[in-house]
């Protein structure tokens, strides 16, 4: 890169620091760090989620899918859409009411709410293990653009820098920082993409012959896939709709049931088809371009990583000046969804888990500390967690299966059956991420050498082991509390 493109990307860096700083100044309780004051607008929140969930890791990852699967791996964000929608239809109606009424700021307190502490704390431990899994493989996905992008940056010096950045200035300016850059960041983001991105790849590789004579058919097609793809996608991202703590934040921050439901509507329209095929036809390109041999010191395309393509794309067409725009666009989705993600694992550890066991309630000055000490410590260990990994979009749809496997069984039961019990929302959680945890660590191998179908997502089994014990349970449990309310009545 050049000194102009390193000026520009520090200049967009300094930005976004000097964004977090206005709202450490304007911070004065735990409320307006985590949930905003409760005031925020449909298109703030809309833009927001949208730039949290289609992030880095999605970027990067999309990138991948294009690159190893062509337009086909935009169905991943469809099921993006589908969750966005339904949520907004099913669960926002129910959790903004009592969001705003009993002041929550996360989304275990609703499993306090229906089911009990001991759940509402589990849900918290499961809720913060996924958050910061998450929020490593943004961290991830950024030092992985930056090593391939910026000469003489390896990659764990890359993840260092990136993690910082993120760290510190989500630390210091709380949730209001992150809605106000996210904004600012899927904008960047935006612009980049289709005024830079795509039309001098494009150009770049030749144009449409040039793609269609470099390619597999099936690259340009949006059949691709196989049905347990789509089917392992749908049973992964669209449950997080109903369970994601980011998304919990962002409705209790809206100003009412109206205003995110809106926000909704909004971010899936973003989702798919605009981020998706976005996404997967830059990592088509970086594929033509890799089989022209348009990459320095790249002789095979199989063999590079694919989610590489798409920087190395990048560094390789864009002159000075615009590669540092460029660069600022996509480390822009990178930081939006690292600064959520960081928020909702700190919001866990402190909200459901350390004020569990506290003695004595915190001033709000104690409370915000505190909020600010556990982010930057999150943080740090999220960096330490992304340099043991390798793969962006498989360390994220991992956290996302762990989260959704313990926690989308017991919330559909809290908010839409009347039998649920607190003892069987909390075996369910308990043995639904267990199981999938195990399953992706063993490759679905069972003891005494069994092996499930591989086609199908470890989180499949998690999800349905989950809702047999939930179910079970639930009833088992109701049914004896009737028969000893009839006997004591008689």
């Amino acid at each position: 890169m050049h000194v102009i493109d390193y000026l520009i990307f520090i200049v967009y860096m300094l930005a976004m620091l000097g964004v977090g700083y206005y709202f450490f100044k304007k911070n004065k309780t735990a409320e307006d760090f985590y949930v905003s004051g409760r005031n925020m607008s449909s298109w703030h929140i809309g833009l927001s989620v949208v730039a949290t969930d289609v992030g880095g890791g999605f970027s990067i990852g999309l990138g991948g899918l294009g690159f190893t699967m062509g337009l086909s791996g935009s169905w991943m964000l469809f099921t993006g859409l589908l969750g966005a929608w339904l949520s907004a239809v099913f669960l926002i109606p129910k959790v903004s009411e009592l969001g705003h009424k009993h002041k929550f700021f996360t989304f275990p307190q609703i499993f306090n709410h229906f089911y009990s502490a001991r759940v509402a704390l589990l849900a918290g431990i499961i809720s913060a293990i996924g958050y910061i899994g998450f929020t490593s493989s943004q961290v991830l996905a950024g030092a992985k653009l930056a090593s391939a992008t910026i000469e003489g940056l390896n990659l764990q010096t890359a993840l260092i820098i990136m993690g910082l950045i993120a760290v510190i200035y989500t630390a210091i300016g709380g949730l209001k920082a992150v809605i106000y850059t996210d904004t600012i960041q899927w904008a960047i983001l935006i612009c980049g993409l289709v005024f830079l991105g795509i039309p001098m790849a494009y150009h770049a590789v030749g144009g449409y012959e040039a793609i269609k004579n470099s390619l597999a058919p099936e690259y340009l097609s949006l059949t691709n896939i196989t049905g347990y793809q789509l089917f392992n996608w749908s049973i992964t991202i669209i449950p997080i709709w109903f369970v994601g703590m980011t998304l919990y934040q962002r409705i209790y921050a809206s100003k009412g049931e109206k205003e995110a439901k809106k926000a909704w509507l909004i971010a899936g329209a973003f989702e798919w088809p605009i981020m998706a095929f976005m996404g997967v036809s830059l990592g088509l390109l970086a594929k033509v371009a890799a089989n022209q041999g348009l990459f320095i010191g790249i002789t095979d395309a199989t063999a590079m990583d694919s989610e590489m393509g798409l920087p190395i794309l990048l560094a390789t067409i864009l002159p000075v000046g615009l590669m540092g725009l460029m660069l600022s666009s996509y480390f822009s989705a990178i930081l939006s969804t690292a600064d959520s993600c960081l928020m909702a694992a700190s919001g866990n550890i402190v909200t459901d888990i350390i004020a569990k066991f506290s003695k004595k309630e915190l001033t709000h000055k104690k409370e915000l500390q505190l909020s600010q000490i556990v982010t930057l410590a999150v943080g740090f260990f999220a960096i330490l967690l992304a340099s043991q990994m390798q793969n962006v979009l498989e360390l994220m749809l991992y956290s996302y299966a762990f989260m959704v496997s313990g926690l989308f069984v017991p919330v559909l039961g809290a908010l839409f059956w009347k039998k649920s019990h607190p003892i069987a929302a909390f075996w369910s959680m308990l043995l639904g991420g267990t199981t999938t945890i195990v399953l992706i660590l063993t490759k679905n191998q069972l003891p005494l050498g069994l092996q499930l179908p591989p086609n199908l997502d470890a989180n499949t089994y998690g999800i349905s082991l989950s809702a047999l014990v939930f179910i079970a349970l639930s009833i088992y449990h109701t049914n004896k509390k009737e028969k000893q309310n009839g006997i004591q009545n008689n």
